[in-house]
This record gives structure tokens, C-alpha cells and sequence, in this order.
């Protein structure tokens, strides 16, 4: 076989000048920006406690990669847009990313390859020949939590632990895989939990149960984790109808906790709110504009399935398209939050988390395609934490700018994604960033508020 020789590219001219391609530009990477994620793990001492969530059973002769390199290539792998583990058998060789996974010698000796990543996925958490890293779930649970304080210089008088879940679709036999009608497709159904923009728990679960399934756990733990430093704090439980249930609401009312939950619509309902809906679509024929109709009541079920009678705030709405009457239940005073108010301003703002959940699927959360349960947990983990990361830098170096509210998308094409070349001495590593970068002056700004 003629093997290919070429050194030179042509492509057309311009003008008068021919126009030539060469690989020849040296050591050169993609994502000069990142090194403004590196100064903001520094800040949050984000991945060196992620890596101590991790026990290595490994022996310590035969380590080529710490789990510290491993868990931060990952992590800074997924903030960068690089999805499968497949991608780190070229990034292996890429210094920058060598420097921001603190590996000691850069270019002589590369990063973990795919399948070393792979089996630090794989860990079962019992003895392994061949998987000897074992993830502590619940510790990373507890990192999520105390990231979220250590944000905070004072305990906030009041704050609000919105809830939902998301699917994650699966095309293939992974374990626990159910078919989810509602969804129309096989998936799993991880439960998010947020504070305004902070990630407090990404807990992979089956399609195969109720959408609240487990919520009541984990708020649990995480109001006993937030109590221990701010036992004064007001917490409002903030989520949807299908969080709806008894168990959360209980647990809720005998721990001083506040909800407001989004209520399933039913005749019944309907009837009770008949006076107001009719007031409504007289509005709307009036002005042929949408109206608006607000009451509340004390309700109890028929069936039993509530303990006790709670308070229901009813939206009384009439649309172009016809009635949109809308509950939530809670057990705020009337005194502190009228109808009206906790419907529009206190429960309608649970919307702003869909951006959030969004957000991590640009940080390829949706990337559940290992075989076992467990191994897509720490894959959620790992888009988590990537998230985290990426959140950092928006909340300390970008506030003021005009990607003060980007999402990671925005930030990683517009501000990390620099092109530059490396060179690598005895004493520095010289990162010369490619010079017609449009957003120089954001990248200072961004550099100069993270040295505070």
C-alpha cells in the first residue's frame, strides 16, 4: 500500500496568495479559556474533595494516574463539550488539560486513557481485580450541600428547595430500564433538587415508580444538613403536582418546613372555583384579553388520602382557548402570602429550575449508556459536578458582565473556548491564547474577579 506523504494542504487561493494547510503548529489546544475554570476549582476547592469521595484499593507502586487526575480529567472533560470516554484517548494528550488535572509531568507522560476512565466508572463497590476505585455516594451528596452553604458569607433569612425530575432516555439494556408512557420511551427518571441556581442532589432512579418516589428522603437529608449550620433559616419545599403526596406534606408540616405544591386538577375542584371561573370568562369577553380569578379554601379529600384539611390557593383562568383553572396547595399563612401573590410570584418562579435541568444536558447528563445502575449514577454525578464547576465561574467571575447569566453552552463557546498554543519550559508553562480572541476584555474581567 503507497502510504501518504503529504505535508502540504492546498485549498483555493485568495487573490494572489495560495492558500496552505500544514500540520505543523506545534503543541496547541482548543480551550485555552479553561484555565478560568482551573482558578475557580481553586477558589471552591471543588475536585480535590470530589476525589476524596472516591477509596482506592489500588496499589500504590503500580498508580500511574491518582484518582485526583482521574475524577478532574472527567470533570473538566465534560465542562469543555467532550461527552464519551472515547474523547480521552486524543485529550490524553493534550498538556492544558494535563495542567488543569494537576498532573506533575506534562508531556511526558500522558493522561488516563478510555478504558482506565471506564473502570473507574465500573467500580461495583465490593473487591475487584480489575476495579479497585470505589465511589461514596453519599459523601458526594454531602459535598453537593456544603458547596451550596460555603457559597453564602451569612445564613439567608428564607430559602426555597425547588424539586422536579426529568427523563433520560435509553436505547439500550441498561439496568432498570422501563418504558415510561407519559415519556413514550424507555428511560430513567432522575430527581433534581435546586436552590435558585445551586445543585443539591442529582439522584439517578428507575422510570418504574411514582414520580416522588424518594423525594421526602431527600429532603430529609438535606434540611438536616443545611439545619446544622442555619437552624433559623425559613425552607420552603417548592415543586409540582406529582409531588403531591401525603408522605412529603406530613413530613414537611411535623418539621416546621413550608411547601407549596402544585395540586392535579379534578371535578370536584372545579366546582368549588365555579363562581370565580364564571367571573373570569366575563373578564375575558369583556376585554378579549386573558383574565384572571383568584380564591382560596380549606380542603380535605373524600378518599382519605390527606391526614388533615390544607390550604388550597385556585387560579381561575379563562385563555382565548377556554378554562385553565390551576391549584397548589400549602401550608403558608394567609397573613405572609395572599392568593394571588404565592401563586404568581412564590410558585409560578419554580419555572426558572427547567433552565437549570436544562443545563444538564449541555453537560451531557443524558449520557447514561453504561450497562449498570450505579455507573450512571456517577455519570450524573460527574455532569453534576461539571455543572457546579461551570455554575462557579458564572457566580464569582462573571457577575456584572454580559454573561452574567449564560448558560454553559454560551459560556463554553464564548469564553473558554480559546484557541492557543503551549509551550512547556523548566520553569513555566507558556500559554500563548490566539491573539483575534473577540473577548478579550471579558476574559480579564473574569480572570481579575476570580484573584479576589
Amino acid at each position: 500500500m503507497t502510504q501518504c506523504t503529504q505535508t502540504e494542504i492546498e485549498f483555493e487561493a485568495h487573490f494572489s496568495r495560495s492558500v496552505v494547510a500544514r500540520f505543523d503548529g506545534g503543541t496547541m489546544t482548543s480551550d485555552g479559556g479553561a484555565l478560568l475554570l482551573r482558578r475557580t476549582d481553586r477558589q471552591l476547592n471543588l475536585l480535590p474533595r470530589l476525589a476524596a469521595c472516591f477509596r482506592d484499593e489500588r496499589d500504590a507502586r503500580y498508580i500511574s494516574h491518582s484518582v485526583s487526575e482521574l475524577v478532574s480529567q472527567r470533570v473538566y472533560g465534560l465542562a469543555l463539550g467532550y461527552e464519551d470516554l472515547s474523547d480521552h484517548d486524543q485529550l490524553r494528550e493534550d498538556p492544558l488539560l494535563a495542567v488543569l488535572s494537576s498532573k506533575p509531568e506534562i508531556g511526558t507522560e500522558p493522561l488516563a486513557g478510555k478504558s482506565t476512565l471506564n473502570r473507574l466508572e465500573l467500580s461495583t463497590g465490593t473487591a475487584d481485580r480489575y476495579k479497585k476505585i470505589h465511589c461514596r455516594t453519599e459523601a458526594i451528596d454531602e459535598l453537593l450541600v456544603n458547596l451550596f452553604l460555603e457559597a453564602h458569607t451569612h445564613a439567608p433569612e428564607r430559602i426555597v428547595l425547588d424539586l422536579d425530575v426529568t427523563d433520560l432516555p435509553l436505547h439500550g439494556h441498561q439496568e432498570g430500564r422501563f418504558f415510561h408512557g407519559y415519556y413514550d420511551s424507555y428511560c430513567y427518571l432522575p430527581l433534581y433538587i435546586f436552590c435558585g441556581e445551586h445543585l443539591l442532589c442529582a439522584r439517578l432512579r428507575t422510570a418504574d415508580q411514582d414520580a416522588a418516589a424518594g423525594s421526602q428522603a431527600e429532603v430529609e437529608r438535606i434540611v438536616g444538613q443545611i439545619r446544622q449550620v442555619w437552624p433559623s433559616v425559613q425552607i420552603i419545599v417548592r415543586a409540582d403536582s406529582g409531588f403531591c403526596r401525603e408522605e412529603l406534606m406530613r413530613w414537611c408540616e411535623e418539621h416546621g418546613i413550608s411547601y407549596v405544591l402544585g395540586f392535579a386538577r379534578n371535578a370536584r375542584l372545579r366546582r368549588w372555583i365555579e363562581p370565580q371561573m364564571q367571573e373570569a370568562a366575563q373578564q375575558h369577553q369583556a376585554t378579549q384579553q386573558p383574565a384572571r380569578v383568584f380564591t382560596e379554601f380549606v380542603y380535605e379529600t373524600t378518599t382519605g388520602s390527606w391526614s388533615r384539611s390544607r390550604r388550597v390557593i385556585a387560579k381561575a383562568e379563562y385563555l382565548a382557548k377556554g378554562e385553565n383553572p390551576r391549584f397548589v396547595v400549602t401550608n403558608l399563612p394567609a397573613e405572609a402570602w395572599s392568593a394571588q401573590p404565592l401563586y404568581e410570584e412564590l410558585y409560578c418562579a419554580r419555572g426558572e429550575m427547567e433552565n437549570r435541568i436544562k443545563e444538564q444536558f449541555s453537560l451531557f447528563a443524558s449520557r447514561v449508556s453504561a450497562e449498570t445502575l450505579r455507573a450512571n449514577q456517577l455519570r450524573l454525578y460527574f455532569s453534576a459536578l461539571a455543572y457546579v464547576l461551570v455554575y462557579g465561574l458564572r457566580r464569582l467571575a462573571l457577575a456584572g458582565t454580559e454573561l452574567a447569566c449564560a448558560q454553559a453552552t454560551t459560556i463554553r463557546l464564548q469564553l473558554l473556548k480559546i484557541g492557543a498554543q503551549i509551550r512547556v519550559t523548566t520553569r513555566k508553562v507558556w500559554i500563548s491564547l490566539a491573539s483575534s480572541f473577540p473577548h478579550q476584555a471579558l476574559f480579564l474581567q473574569a480572570w481579575q474577579q476570580l484573584r479576589y
